[in-house]
């Protein structure tokens, strides 16, 4: 089975791409700017990591590249890649408006449209949102920018299941709640979450292979606390 999975230096996606390289059958395709962390992991040959700016559009042609020279056919498609900017409304700027909507919106975009070509039939693509971005959830003082972009994406992914589902690709967000990691910690200095990043992808992994393929066009709050 052939995996792509963005942001995988750290936090749940590192766990991810250590979780489905485990299955020796699996090839896994980690796309992040820092691929230092998967060095041990890329050492039994199943994992092939590019290191790529995903703020700069033309990540996907090189993404096209490798994916046409391994013959790579994707059943799954995790866009896990995030950014997060902590500041009161007031201070935030133009740039953290791009950075932010670049890497949780339109990276997701972009790399989804390059690899319709390629998805084997039955493809579940899973979009990592936020409870920050799921309507009616509680929202957090200087989060704002960060939790529109991720509003943004669960949107787009139920546009992309109805676009999709003619070619038999399945789309699905997931609304993460706490989980340990380092962009919690920048978000809420202090608070200990009572899940941890191996556990959450765990949970990922197991959507995204097993239940995930009774599921279409949703977003789906994953969460035991607040935040």
């Amino acid at each position: 089975m052939d995996i792509v999975i963005t942001g995988c230096s750290r936090g749940i996606g590192f766990e991810l791409v250590k979780l489905f390289a485990a299955e020796p059958e699996n090839r896994v395709l980690a796309v992040t700017r820092n691929i230092k962390p998967l060095e041990t992991v890329a050492a039994n040959g199943n994992v092939i990591p590019l290191s790529l700016d995903m703020a700069d559009s033309s990540f996907v042609d090189e993404v096209v590249k490798t994916v046409n020279l391994l013959d790579f056919r994707p059943l799954i498609l995790i866009n896990n890649a995030g950014f997060l900017v902590n500041k009161p409304f007031h201070s935030l700027s133009s740039a953290d408006f791009d950075a932010m909507f670049a890497i949780q919106v339109k990276a997701p975009f972009l790399l989804t449209q390059a690899l319709i070509p390629f998805f084997t039939r039955d493809a579940h693509i899973v979009n990592i949102g936020s409870m920050g971005g799921y309507q009616g959830s509680a929202k957090f003082s200087g989060l704002s920018l960060y939790s529109a972009s991720k509003g943004a994406l669960a949107i787009l992914s139920e546009c992309l299941a109805e676009e999709l589902k003619d070619s038999h690709i399945h789309v699905n967000c997931l609304a993460l709640g706490a989980a340990q990691t380092e962009m919690l910690a920048q978000a809420f200095p202090g608070f200990q979450a009572p899940v941890s990043a191996l556990e959450m992808a765990a949970f990922i992994h197991h959507f995204a292979t097993e239940t995930g393929r009774f599921i279409n066009g949703k977003i789906l709050p994953i969460s035991s606390s607040t935040p």
